[in-house]
C-alpha cells in the first residue's frame, strides 16, 4: 500500500528547459478483511473496524530535467483519521524518449519511508520498466517491477520479527492532457493487494 505509485508515462517530462508536474492525487488500496491477520487485529477490544479500502490523499511533484531524459519525483501521503504518513522519492531514466512512431521506454527506481508510527519502521524499494506511446491528447502506459518491503520493530513491547520480502507489481495507466498547463493521470497497480490511483496536475 505504501509502495511508490508512478502515475506517469515512460516519456520524459523535460526538454530544452525543465518542466514540472505538480498535483494532488489519491490512491485506494483494496483490503481483504477476511485475512487472518486483519481478523485478529479487529477482534482486539478498542480497535476500530478494518475498512474495505485504504484511501491515501497525496501531494506529488515530478521534475523533468533539461536536455537529459531524467525525471525526479517526490510524494507525500497521509491516511485520514490516523497518524500514518509516508514520503516517497523516484528517479526515472527514459532509455528511449519516444517519438511519432517510436514508443518511450523508461526504467525507474523508487523509495518510500513510513512515518508517524512509533512502533514500526517500514520502507520500500522498487525498480520497474515501463513503456508508453502518445496518441493526440492521451498517452497510455504500462509497466512491471519488483518491490522490496522491509519492516523493523521499534517497540520492545510488540515482540515482532523483522521482515523483508519482495513482491512483483504490474501497472497500467493513461495520461490525458486537456490543456497545455493541466493534465489528469489514472493508474491501476496489480499485486497481492491492488491499488487504484488518480492525479490532477498543473504542468509548467
Amino acid at each position: 500500500a505504501i509502495s511508490y505509485v508512478p502515475l506517469a508515462p515512460a516519456e520524459p517530462l523535460g526538454g530544452v528547459l525543465p518542466h514540472f508536474d505538480l498535483g494532488v492525487e489519491v490512491t485506494s488500496t483494496s483490503i481483504d478483511k477476511n485475512a487472518s491477520y486483519w481478523k485478529q487485529i479487529s477482534s482486539v477490544p478498542g480497535n476500530t473496524a478494518v475498512p474495505s479500502d485504504l484511501v491515501m490523499p497525496k501531494v506529488h511533484l515530478q521534475v523533468g530535467l533539461p536536455v537529459i531524459p531524467i525525471d525526479l519525483g517526490i510524494v507525500y501521503a497521509t491516511i485520514p483519521n490516523t497518524n500514518v504518513k509516508y514520503t516517497g522519492y523516484e528517479i526515472k531514466w527514459a532509455i528511449l524518449k519516444g517519438g511519432v512512431a517510436m514508443p518511450a521506454i523508461a526504467v525507474r527506481g523508487a523509495y518510500t519511508q513510513l512515518s508517524g508510527v512509533q512502533e514500526l519502521d517500514i520502507t520500500t524499494k522498487s525498480l520497474d520498466l515501463s513503456i508508453s506511446k502518445g496518441f493526440a491528447i492521451i498517452t497510455p502506459y504500462a509497466g512491471y517491477g519488483m518491490v522490496q518491503i522491509d519492516s523493523k520493530e521499534k517497540s520492545p513491547l510488540l515482540n515482532l520479527k523483522d521482515e523483508s520480502l519482495t513482491e512483483g507489481k504490474g501497472f497500467i495507466g493513461a495520461k490525458l492532457t486537456f490543456f497545455p498547463f493541466m493534465n489528469l493521470v489514472a493508474e491501476a497497480d496489480f499485486a497481492k493487494v491492488n491499488s487504484y490511483s488518480a492525479r490532477l496536475n498543473i504542468h509548467f
